[in-house]
């Protein structure tokens, strides 16, 4: 690690660390406002549920397709290895946020977008100039991604919806169901603060577990076929639509550091049993067991979503409402993310009172229309879901976090250790291939799907 003076160096020879600097800014004449999360803290099981509910959407029941692409035996193995790696990643974030944190003498971490900045900042010197620019990609990526989610969440509540709706002969269409969806979705959506966010989230993961409590009573109903029945490796073009999906449902670590900073006490986010690992390995298992099984019911015919396997019995209904339920509960939480970063833009680009009420609840509203539009012109669900795993998943999860590890650890004249280096390049050579050959999969499929 660089040592704290030199660091402290570089940051007073930058003029944009010093205007950037939390400490700095709260001393200024137009002070912004206060973080609404620190007027009121969760808790380490407040915490657990959000970062649980961030995790599991629909990613969770796409693991059945994600499993048809990757095989019975390789998929498991894979799911493990990207848990791993992601889970490593978020730590990394949490560390180099930690440091820039010390640095800067401020009272919280910064967020990602401000960290990648601010690591790039006290860099080497060719790469300080670059510190403005990574912070606007990382800022842009991350909206992309939670407003994706959210559009998702669109049309896998629309798509369960109007199978309800068939089985008892009416035959809305799907764009319909989206503007009924619309309106719980918006009221949901104006909850501006993440403590009163939390029973929201705690009554999405009920919904979202007993869901997939249901969904394996199915698949396991009736026997499970023999395992060799199934493919158990499959190809490069298929495995790379795997790890689109399974990357996309470790979706949450544009959530790490908003979920830290709001605790009452932040040291047990990340500690050896703190929030995100205990957390994390509920996920993972989740993800394993729901991919698994649902494929190996299902096969080839599985659906892009688990619940679409399920017949139109009364409880293979119960069971798709109840899911729905869960993810449009789910959709507030990452919507907030993607609010938390666009809005001080908003309130300085129109002049809006920092205290404004109804400035913000205004943008809110604005936004989840903007994501009802979008979503009507999504294509297959489970298509959608690997190309923003692969495109914009991984860049997050994946490329940002090894990369500013590498600038933080690296001093004047030496590089940042061999350990270090080889286990971050090893990290960065997967997440282009899979960013590179999932994005192209996921678009050849998409245009193969619908002959654009």
């Amino acid at each position: 690690m660089i040592a704290e003076e030199t660091f402290e160096n570089l940051i007073m020879q930058d003029l944009n660390m010093t205007e950037k600097n939390c400490e700095n800014s709260k001393k200024s004449e137009n002070p912004s406002p206060p973080d609404k999360s620190e007027e009121h803290p969760t808790s380490y099981m407040e915490t657990i549920v959000h970062l649980f509910k961030g995790n599991i959407g629909p990613g969770l029941f796409a693991m059945g397709d994600a499993f048809k692409n990757g095989g019975l035996i390789v998929s498991p193995i894979l799911t493990i290895v990207i848990a791993l790696i992601s889970v490593h990643c978020q730590h990394i974030l949490l560390n180099c946020s930690k440091r820039v944190k010390e640095l800067s003498r401020s009272e919280q971490c910064p967020d990602y977008a401000e960290t990648v900045g601010q690591c790039f900042e006290i860099g080497p010197p060719k790469l300080r100039s670059w510190a403005v620019h990574m912070r606007t990609v990382v800022n842009i990526f991350i909206c992309v991604t939670q407003l994706g989610f959210c559009c998702i969440y669109f049309v896998f509540i629309s798509t369960n919806l109007e199978q309800i709706l068939n089985h008892h002969g009416y035959y809305w269409n799907v764009h319909l169901i989206m503007l009924i969806a619309f309106v719980p979705i918006l009221l949901t959506s104006l909850i501006t603060n993440l403590k009163y966010l939390t029973p929201v989230s705690l009554l999405a993961n009920l919904s979202m577990v007993s869901g997939l409590v249901l969904t394996m009573y199915f698949a396991f109903k009736g026997g499970l076929p023999a395992p060799s029945e199934r493919e158990y490796f499959t190809n490069a073009p298929q495995l790379a639509l795997f790890f689109g999906t399974a990357i996309f449902a470790f979706e949450g670590i544009a959530l790490v550091l908003p979920l830290k900073n709001a605790m009452k006490k932040p040291t047990n986010f990340d500690r050896r049993m703190g929030v995100l690992n205990v957390g994390m390995t509920f996920v993972a298992f989740a993800f394993i067991f729901a991919g698994f099984f649902g494929y190996l019911k299902w096969g080839n015919n599985v659906g892009g979503s688990l619940t679409l396997n399920l017949g139109s019995s009364w409880l293979a209904q119960v069971v798709q409402l109840i899911v729905s339920l869960g993810v449009l509960l789910g959709y507030p939480l990452q919507f907030f993310v993607a609010i938390q970063i666009m809005f001080p833009a908003i309130q300085e680009m129109f002049k809006l009172n920092p205290n404004s009420l109804t400035g913000e609840l205004s943008f809110r509203a604005a936004m989840v229309i903007i994501t009802l539009a979008i979503a009507e012109l999504v294509p297959k669900l489970s298509l959608f879901i690997s190309l923003i795993g692969a495109l914009c998943s991984t860049a997050l999860a994946l490329v940002f976090p090894p990369l500013i590890e590498l600038i933080v650890r690296t001093e004047n004249s030496k590089g940042p250790g061999v350990q270090i280096f080889a286990k971050n390049i090893f990290i960065l050579i997967l997440a282009l291939l899979g960013f590179s050959t999932g994005t192209y999969e996921s678009i050849s499929a998409i245009v193969k799907e619908f002959q654009l």
